[in-house]
């Protein structure tokens, strides 16, 4: 299966360096060298460990330690009561209310999302790191009983761990140091919360060359690079490469002809953007398409789509081979947005929905997955005939070309006039103009 050859199993972490000099952050008797910087929820010491209570309102509390830190590993033992929502400020700040934004540690108490230890950008950017893309990760978490987390700050790289799995990878540069602060999330229309607890023990902070004791693994998850349209050291040693340098529009070009379009294209803050035409299909600028072709791949590109949206990654396109007046034909991960858009109620059984290989195959609880005005991520990997779509890390469609059972679904589908429809060995990837306002970057492949 595809999906090992992402995720290596199981993932096992050792010390890298032994010797680590370690400070500790909290003496287990009193909130010395702490301080409340927002909210109302208390933080007190009970049998030596931070308790907070969730309350009513809607402002989230922070406890922050008195200094600020640049490089650092962070330790320290947390317990979460099953539907409270917590977590630990890294790298943060306060903005001119006084109010805390920037990195935090998750602390899920939803068993059902499990999602402690995954990256959150509060007040900001929303999720830096899915644990979507790390099932592992998803699963380390033990809800209502002690956890051993650990943060890796050092320089852009930012790493999670629990209980000595590493849960999210991060490299991304809009913090180099901050306040270390535990969160009680406000409850907002939530009542389940009003008086639940997260509690904290043993917190304990290295300073001293950080970066000589990050933990070593002998397998990885997947590495998000949130310095758009750059590759990290890992990336390169894996073998991706850049579709897109966020500067220029070397490497795309028409699909109907050998230039990049004049018009209904923009390059905008390190984005590519296809501009609204009122909903005219492939009419503006039209339809971009890589010059190269690909055979067998792992593509990943991160869209946000505007308000009623609709647009299209495809591949295995061959506009040698097929002449359309509209859009290019080839295979299709359907962008759209499914509130809005009158498209997701067409085909048949929403076959043309979000992340669906378009007019074919449904994206299997797509809108589970799908962050509105946030960025997310389109994988389709390719080897051979095996072919699977991903939306932000989950896999949502999965199919073999080159068979009888391919070809009777195309020949029930608008594609049927088109000879040898999504069979071919090779082609091109596009970036379809569909009259609405798109925005990607971060476009990458790894020829596999």
């Amino acid at each position: 299966m595809i999906m090992k050859k992402i995720f290596l199993l199981p993932a096992i972490f050792l010390l890298a360096a032994c010797g680590a000099k370690w400070e500790p952050l909290f003496n287990g008797k009193d909130l010395s060298g702490w301080h409340q910087v927002t909210g109302e929820a208390p933080f007190t010491v009970e049998d030596g460990c931070i308790v907070t209570t969730g309350i009513a309102g809607n402002v989230n509390s922070f406890l922050a330690a008195d200094k600020e830190y640049g490089d650092f590993i962070l330790e320290f033992e947390f317990k979460m009561e099953e539907g409270f929502n917590s977590g630990v400020q890294f790298r943060g700040h306060l903005d001119s209310t006084s109010r805390v934004y920037g990195y935090q540690f998750e602390h899920c108490g939803n068993a059902g999302r499990s999602w402690t230890g995954g990256i959150y950008d509060e007040r900001r950017r929303g999720w830096l790191y899915k644990l979507t893309w790390n099932p592992e990760g998803r699963a380390a978490n033990r809800l209502g009983e002690w956890n051993k987390g650990r943060i890796e700050a050092v320089g852009n790289h930012l790493r999670t761990f629990v209980n000595g799995v590493l849960c999210s990878d991060v490299i991304d540069d809009y913090d180099a140091s901050g306040i270390i602060a535990l969160q009680s999330h406000a409850a907002y229309s939530n009542e389940k919360m009003i008086g639940q607890h997260a509690s904290w023990r043993n917190i304990r902070i290295c300073t001293e060359n950080p970066g000589k004791h990050m933990l070593k693994t002998d397998g990885h998850v997947y590495q998000y690079n949130w310095i758009s349209n750059t590759l990290s050291e890992r990336q390169k040693a894996e073998g991706w490469k850049l579709l897109w340098d966020g500067k220029t529009t070397e490497g795309w070009r028409s699909a109907k002809g050998d230039a990049f379009p004049e018009h209904g294209w923009h390059i905008e803050n390190g984005e590519l953007v296809v501009e609204s035409s009122d909903g005219a299909e492939a009419r503006n600028g039209g339809d971009i398409i890589t010059v190269d072709q690909y055979k067998n791949f792992w593509l990943s590109v991160d869209f946000k789509i505007t308000p009623g949206a609709n647009s299209g990654i495809k591949y295995f396109v061959r506009p040698d081979l097929y002449n359309s007046q509209g859009s290019a034909i080839g295979c299709e991960f359907q962008i759209l947005d499914d509130k809005r858009h009158p498209d997701a109620t067409k085909g048949v059984e929403g076959n043309r929905t979000l992340a669906s290989l378009y007019d074919l195959i449904r994206a299997e609880k797509q809108d589970a997955w799908f962050y509105e005005k946030q960025w997310n991520t389109a994988w389709v990997i390719v080897e051979g005939n095996h072919v699977e779509h991903y939306l932000n890390g989950v896999k949502v469609v999965e199919y073999e070309r080159n068979t009888q059972e391919w070809n009777a679904l195309v020949a029930y589908s608008k594609y049927k006039n088109w000879d040898n429809f999504g069979n071919h060995e090779t082609g091109h990837i596009l970036l379809q103009d569909h009259g609405n306002e798109v925005h990607f970057k971060n476009i990458l492949i790894k020829e596999l």
